[in-house]
């Protein structure tokens, strides 16, 4: 057991996009993530996504609808929904997602990262 201090890991990092394993628990990985611009419209078939926005605001577009995330703020993206974040500003976020979740879901492009990098 040992704690956890966010701030340190995120200084371990400055790229967007590309999460990075901070914790495991019960099969579910803990993450951070620098993002800012615009994502890839995409979804998980088997895996529902927790968005907790640190700092910054996060948008998430949906296909009728966009949602803004703000800091303090979390959104659950339920499996098979269609979503693109899109950041204007740098934002920071944790992700809570089951181990398997490729970070960009049913899409394989530059953006996909199919090893996390544990921190």
């Amino acid at each position: 057991m040992n704690k956890v201090n966010i701030n340190e890991k995120l200084s371990l990092f400055s790229d967007y996009w590309n999460p990075r394993i901070v914790g495991e628990l019960n099969g579910q990985h803990v993450k951070l993530a620098k993002l800012k611009g615009e994502f890839v419209w995409h979804h998980h078939d088997n895996e529902d996504e927790l968005f907790l926005v640190l700092k910054g605001e996060l948008k998430i577009e949906f296909k009728d609808k966009t949602i803004t995330i703000n800091e303090g703020e979390f959104i659950i993206v339920p499996k098979g929904i269609e979503h693109k974040p899109v950041a204007l500003n740098e934002v920071t976020v944790m992700l809570f997602e089951p181990g398997s979740t490729i970070n960009t879901g049913d899409v394989q492009n530059n953006l996909t990262r199919n090893k996390l990098d544990k921190i």
